[in-house]
């Protein structure tokens, strides 16, 4: 994006600003695309199905971003899209489902993930949308793993203890937060899981909580610790 450019605009996006929204010629809105921050735009209609935006001026540097991959198993479409949403909003960068053994979804749409992504995004201000990554088996993930990186293991069955001490000790990294199916996992996949480097084991509770509820638990942990909640 740059300063006066004209951006000829997708049809679906014509549709929603002309017909939902109903902006008229010369109407000015806010956009964003990921990487450039965000710009005022003016709205220029040609004809009923074609229109495009000249860019006036930047009203939002693009922000760094701390690396947050929000790693989780597919869940049935209604709770799946809460869970997408949520995670956009407590600034997760990458999306990655994983396929467990007790894992009761095996095929994604992966288009409505990403519009759910930037749906979220827009919503609430945010001016990066996560990459959505297709679907993996577990041990793929693990096998890959960066050791570099901090997993954390939120893990029904580890010893209760105060998360915030335990992620509060930890040296700021790229971080993994991964989420199990609502069957959890099995023995074999928590043994597997507890042999990576840098993994964080983590109890959220006295309480069994739903894989959604779980996902925003774990992720405002560990914004709160380590990631962008933190006081600079």
């Amino acid at each position: 994006m740059a300063l006066d450019a004209i951006i000829e605009l997708p049809r679906e996006a014509v549709h929603y600003l002309l017909t939902v929204l109903r902006l008229s010629d010369g109407a000015r809105l806010k956009v964003f695309n990921g990487r450039d921050g965000e710009w005022l735009g003016e709205l220029s209609q040609q004809g009923r199905k074609s229109a495009s935006l000249k860019l006036l001026e930047q009203t939002r540097p693009q922000p760094e971003t701390r690396s947050v991959d929000y790693i989780f198993a597919p869940l049935k479409a209604a709770r799946l899209d809460y869970m997408v949403q949520k995670a956009v909003e407590m600034g997760a960068t990458r999306l990655r489902p994983v396929i467990t053994q007790f894992t009761q979804v095996s095929r994604l749409n992966l288009e409505r993930m990403r519009a759910n992504a930037i749906e979220a995004a827009e919503q609430c201000g945010i001016l990066s949308v996560p990459e959505v990554c297709e679907e993996i088996p577990l041990s793929s993930l693990l096998r890959d793993w960066d050791p570099s990186h901090l997993l954390l293991f939120c893990d029904e069955d580890a010893e209760p203890g105060d998360p915030l001490a335990i992620l509060q000790a930890q040296k700021a990294a790229p971080l993994g937060v991964i989420i199990g199916p609502e069957g959890g996992f099995s023995d074999q996949e928590r043994q597997h899981l507890l042999q990576i480097p840098n993994v964080i084991r983590l109890s959220l509770g006295p309480r069994i909580l739903r894989a959604d509820t779980a996902g925003v638990a774990a992720l405002a942990l560990a914004q709160a610790t380590l990631g962008d909640w933190r006081r600079k």
